[in-house]
């Protein structure tokens, strides 16, 4: 109901689509009975749905303007006041108020009123948009000329300028004049070209989209000829400061090309603006005004290129601001006066804006007292010669005339001689200047050398060129102008001064000279002027540099030759004197070929040199590590070793002293040699301790990498210098080696012997174990003792019933026993490592008949094997090693000296019967 609210007014109504132009010529009463034309259409017209349908509703021209320029959302014409409506039904009221929400929000964008002339063409810019978002075309186009909604039909009526279908792209005839430029999504820009006056008017676009239409308007303005352009000035133009000018025209066309051009010469800029907002053409013409422009006509004239003719024009009168303008005007006119006569200046003003209030005069930029447009100068003198200006001011500013140079003529004052330069000296260009003030400058000089006139000389200036003592004297000279001969104020001297002649440097001491005598030398000189005053040398390290005799102490090898300077207002050299200092050799240094490293068997060359030497007569000496060598300049090593390293020096020496010179250490590079591996501790080491094997070498440069190995030459893997074996184990024990390499080679070591001791835990464990062992065969010997006792007895009870064929034996110990010494200490066992995988023990085989072997079966022994049918008549017998004393815990020896082979003899017998007195036979005995 927003849109109700708003329209009040009875008034024939402009709206505008988004600003731009549409004509209603609707009475008041039309519009009373406008709610009810619309509560019809909307009931039966066939355009329903959203948007603007035919019928009253196309009056509307999209956002309306009121008259003070807002702009309203409402779309529909402006109604009486809301007093004036409330008869009508609330039903009415309800379908009023959907229909002015549901208007069609189309924004259209183009100018208000577009300017042309007949022949001309009319560029309309266009743009629009829907406020529904994108996917919105145009499905036709048609453009009326003065148009006028129908009620009855629902329908505009005018002339159709143009119609066109964007769908399938169908016109009409009149196309050919106008133009569609634009497109069915954005652009609705339109060209009538040629363009006529009776074209204006209300031009009206009518557009369709679906079921929404819309009708934008806008003002054509043509007229017969061209109208006037627009010329903008700034309120206030002052002279030199730059002004831009703007002349505008509301036209432009892209099919109709104008120019805007000045009658002043300037930076000019043409645009051209053709946009929904303005079309128009611009020229902008920037100038620094000057004061000679104030009060001329500027005129911008439109100029059509095609027909070459001026369409229009617009002039509007300049007024430049500036200070006053002026010219000084002297009486007489030349300036020039002579001395006593009288001058009259005038200061004119030419122009001024604004006018000028006061005027000063001026000489050599001082300020006179004078004041007033006219300046006299009754009986000049000649210091009235000078230049002389008037300067007039307004509100502006200030601006002086041109200068009057007055000119005052006078005779030549007294004339005198200036020297360039003051201070003569011999042999320099002298030039002598005739200084004399005369107006006219003199023309013409004459010059007097004592008293004498110089012929041919009449110029002001007079030179000598590389003066000399001869033209020393007396100088003047005589100036004459126009006016007359001046006189002579004064005479110049020329002195003609000159350096010390025949400077001489003398040595004073005896020679010859050694390094570190004492010195002295003289300066001496033939003549001088003006005097001497102060001496110089070139000696440094002296003690008095100013004085006519120089000392130098103790006197260096390398004094450079002395000279000394005498002078007086300009100085004079002495030729060089040479001291010819005796020294002995200087920079001795050795010289090595090869110069690069040097390696072991190679040719070297060692070179004794020296940079000079007074005298000349030089010897050499060579010395290794403070013993001497050998004389000569050159040391030659065929084939270099190692045992040649060392420091050397070289001497040389002559007549005055011997000079050594910077030791030169000589490293000869070899490959590693003498390796050897060094044990810590070198006696030993205990097991569980540190044991650290050393790689020793001799190599050059040092070894850069070690490897190691054991006895059986495997690689350990380790490749530092010293291998650490921490802590060390039985297994440890054993041979080591190592191989050290360099850049130049390698080489290995002999093997060494690490010796690892047990330790008292390891003695303990196996004394435990061995204690153990020797208890297990002491008591296995015992138990095969009775066993073989048993068995024995076994025997011989069988024996008693075997035949005549069966066999008998009997063991004879062949050693006999001895008493154990009381005395002798009980043994605490042993362990040998050597035999702890011998046998210790001794087995006894008894051969065996056949009748024996079938009784021992029927005995039931399952443990006996049958023993082959051949019988054995050989002697089986053992050997035990005898143990040493406290070989076996517990075990006492029976025969002291018993370390030989204890052995068993049997003695094979026949078959018989055996003695049963043999019972008591004691059969082995077993020693270990």
């Amino acid at each position: 109901m927003d849109g109700w609210k708003k329209g009040r007014s009875a008034s024939p109504t402009w709206c505008w689509a988004d600003g731009r132009g549409m004509a209603y010529p609707e009475k008041a009463h039309e519009l009373l009975e406008f709610p009810i034309l619309l509560y019809n259409q909307s009931l039966f017209s066939g355009d329903q749905g959203k948007g603007v349908g035919i019928g009253a509703q196309e009056e509307l021209s999209g956002r309306c303007q009121r008259p003070g320029g807002s702009k309203t959302n409402s779309s529909w014409p402006r109604l009486l006041p809301r007093h004036s409506t409330m008869h009508l039904l609330g039903p009415s009221l309800l379908l009023l108020e959907y229909l002015a929400f549901s208007d069609s929000a189309w924004n259209f964008r183009h100018p208000k009123t577009l300017y042309a002339w007949d022949g001309a063409c009319v560029w309309i810019p266009c743009t629009y948009s829907s406020v529904k978002g994108g996917g919105h075309t145009l499905d036709n186009l048609t453009v009326y000329h003065n148009f006028t909604y129908d009620k009855k039909t629902k329908h505009y009526n005018g002339t159709i300028l143009y119609n066109k279908s964007l769908k399938t792209k169908e016109s009409t005839p009149s196309q050919e004049r106008v133009q569609f430029l634009g497109n069915n999504r954005n652009n609705c820009t339109l060209l009538i070209n040629p363009v006529k006056v009776n074209d204006s008017g209300l031009l009206g676009l009518r557009v369709t989209s679906g079921t929404d239409k819309w009708m934008a308007s806008l003002n054509l303005s043509i007229s017969e000829s061209a109208p006037q352009p627009h010329i903008e000035l700034h309120q206030e133009i002052r002279e030199d400061q730059e002004v831009t000018v703007t002349c505008s025209l509301n036209f432009a066309c892209r099919d109709y090309q104008v120019h805007l051009q000045w009658s002043l010469e300037g930076s000019v800029t043409t645009s051209t603006i053709l946009s929904p907002e303005r079309v128009a053409t611009q020229s902008h013409l920037s100038f620094q005004p000057k004061w000679t422009h104030d009060g001329k006509n500027l005129t911008c004239q439109l100029w059509d290129p095609m027909k070459q003719r001026i369409l229009s024009e617009k002039t509007v009168l300049l007024e430049v601001k500036h200070a006053p303008n002026l010219e000084i005007q002297v009486s007489p006119q030349e300036a020039i006066v002579t001395e006593g006569e009288s001058v009259t200046m005038r200061c004119q003003v030419i122009s001024s804006n604004p006018p000028h209030w006061s005027v000063s005069w001026f000489k050599d930029r001082t300020k006179l007292k004078e004041q007033g447009t006219t300046l006299v100068l009754p009986e000049v003198t000649r210091t009235m010669s000078g230049q002389y200006t008037c300067q007039v001011s307004n509100d502006v500013g200030s601006r002086q005339s041109d200068v009057v140079d007055l000119q005052v003529h006078y005779p030549p004052e007294p004339s005198w001689v200036q020297l360039s330069p003051s201070s003569i000296k011999e042999g320099v260009t002298v030039e002598l200047t005739c200084m004399s003030v005369a107006n006219p400058p003199p023309a013409n000089y004459t010059w007097y050398f004592n008293e004498q006139e110089i012929p041919g000389k009449n110029g002001r200036t007079f030179q000598i060129p590389q003066v000399l003592v001869k033209h020393a004297g007396r100088y003047s000279c005589l100036a004459e102008n126009s006016l007359g001969p001046g006189s002579v104020d004064r005479e110049a001297d020329l002195n003609v001064q000159y350096p010390p002649k025949g400077v001489t440097t003398v040595i004073q001491n005896p020679t010859p000279i050694r390094e570190g005598d004492s010195v002295t030398l003289s300066c001496t000189f033939n003549s001088s002027n003006p005097r001497v005053t102060r001496y110089n040398w070139n000696s440094p390290g002296s003690q008095d540099h100013t004085s006519q005799k120089l000392t130098i102490q103790k006197v260096t090898w390398d004094a450079q030759p002395v000279k000394c300077e005498a002078c007086n207002q300009w100085c004079s050299w002495s030729p060089s004197v040479n001291l010819n200092v005796l020294y002995a050799p200087r920079d001795v240094n050795i010289q090595i070929s090869p110069n690069t490293e040097i390696q072991s068997e190679k040719r070297v060359l060692l070179q004794c040199q020296y940079s000079s030497s007074r005298p000349a007569d030089v010897h050499f000496f060579w010395k290794k590590d403070g013993s001497l060598l050998k004389e000569g300049k050159t040391l030659t090593f065929g084939q270099i070793f190692p045992e040649d390293s060392g420091t050397y020096h070289c001497l040389v020496n002559n007549s005055i002293g011997q000079t050594s010179s910077k030791a030169y250490e000589l490293q000869v590079l070899y490959a590693p040699r003498r390796l050897r591996v060094s044990i810590s501790p070198k006696d030993g080491v205990v097991e569980g301790k540190t044991a650290v094997l050393t790689c020793e070498s001799d190599a050059n440069p040092p070894i850069s990498h070690y490897d190691w190995f054991d006895g059986k030459n495997q690689d350990l893997h380790y490749y530092g210098q010293m291998l650490r074996l921490e802590p060390v184990k039985l297994q440890h024990a054993g041979s080591y080696w190592c191989r050290g390499t360099n850049r130049l080679g390698q080489s290995q070591s002999p093997p060494t012997t690490l010796t690892v001791y047990y330790s008292a835990a390891t003695i303990s464990r196996r004394a435990a174990l061995g204690v153990g062992f020797c208890l297990a065969i002491f008591l296995l010997a015992i138990w095969g003792v009775k066993l073989q006792r048993s068995w024995k007895r076994i025997q011989r009870q069988q024996g008693l019933q075997e035949s005549s064929s069966g066999q008998s034996f009997f063991v004879r110990n062949l050693k006999a026993r001895r008493t154990p010494q009381a005395e002798r200490p009980a043994s605490l066992g042993c362990y040998n490592p050597v035999m702890e995988d011998a046998v210790s023990y001794a087995t006894l085989s008894f051969p065996l008949g056949e009748t024996d072997t079938r009784r021992l079966r029927d005995a039931g022994s399952s443990e006996m094997r049958e023993i082959p049918p051949s019988r054995d008549d050989r002697v089986t017998y053992a050997v035990v090693q005898n143990c040493q004393v406290a070989d076996y815990e517990n075990v006492t020896p029976e025969v002291l000296d018993d370390e030989g082979i204890h052995y068993s003899e049997l003695v094979h017998f026949g078959n018989g019967k055996r003695a049963l007195a043999q019972e008591g036979v004691e059969y082995v005995t077993l020693k270990h």
